[in-house]
């Protein structure tokens, strides 16, 4: 009996302990599951952070991009009201890097700088075209200005402003080269001698200049498909002659129909980035 109380009290004893311990355990995973949850939750939070984080880094990596695009688009503003941006500048810089070193010098301003660029470039096409320079057809180029003269007997008969055939290949040639640079401007320009006319068709020289510098508009729109946004006709009478109206050979240097070539500045630069692409383009097929 005694044995047996001995036995049962241990018993009670190990059943107790066990018991304090499962508690104890009990307690611990409770508290591990808390401090898991916890945990849980400040990863979730730090992960939420990490997101703003990234967000708010993405935001200055688009602002700092955006930033040098507007850096590299930066505008400045010529004299003459043209817009310029760094983009064009650097490309103008690359055209300068072909023109005379003495020209080059003589450029003070950002102005100068462009009117050489755009010289270069249509003293380029000029010299590319097969238009012959002679008595009755002279080419000259003044700054950013290819003013090209024309006999009045080249292109019209006489007291008319009808264009006769063999204006034709040389309205092509023209046509050829107001074509080959889309950032150029055309001024037609018809210029008479003094005498007076007046007809049925034909007020007087007012009327025949400017019933030419249209006939020669229409023509360079209609057959040789020159743009007619680039064209401007513009009639000058007899207002603006080369030489004294006393010979018959000074009033036919007067008769004379006047080809302005403008260079378009904004669109010029505008095109310089298409003429690098399609070059390098065409480096890559060779």
């Amino acid at each position: 009996m005694k044995k047996i109380s001995v036995v049962l009290l241990v018993a009670l004893t190990f059943s107790c302990v066990s018991k304090k311990k499962y508690i104890a355990l009990e307690h611990e995973n409770g508290e591990i599951k808390s401090e898991l949850q916890k945990t849980r939750v400040e990863k979730e939070d730090l992960e939420a952070k990490f997101a703003r984080i990234e967000e708010r880094v993405e935001t200055y990596n688009s602002k700092i991009m955006s930033l040098k695009a507007e850096n590299d688009t930066k505008l400045d503003v010529v004299e003459n009201g043209t817009v310029v941006s760094n983009d064009a500048k650097v490309k103008m810089r690359e055209t300068l890097t072909h023109v005379d070193s003495e020209k080059l010098s003589q450029a003070k301003t950002l102005k100068d700088s462009m009117n050489l660029a755009v010289a270069y470039n249509l003293e380029k096409v000029i010299s590319h075209s097969d238009l012959d320079t002679d008595d009755d057809f002279a080419v000259n180029i003044d700054g950013t200005v290819v003013m090209i003269s024309i006999a009045d007997d080249m292109l019209f008969n006489t007291a008319s402003y009808k264009l006769s055939s063999k204006a034709d290949p040389l309205l092509q040639k023209l046509a050829d080269v107001i074509n080959s640079e889309p950032s150029l401007d055309v001024m037609v320009e018809g210029h008479t001698d003094s005498r007076t006319i007046n007809t049925v068709n034909i007020a007087d020289n007012w009327d025949l200049s400017v019933l030419r510098a249209t006939s020669v508009v229409r023509k360079l729109q209609d057959r040789y498909n020159v743009a007619p946004e680039k064209l401007i006709a513009a009639g000058r009478s007899s207002y603006q002659p080369l030489a004294d109206n006393d010979t018959s050979e000074n009033r036919a240097k007067n008769r004379r129909t006047r080809i302005i070539i403008l260079p378009n500045i904004d669109k010029f630069f505008a095109l310089m980035a298409d003429n690098d692409t399609a070059v390098a383009e065409n480096n890559d097929l060779d």
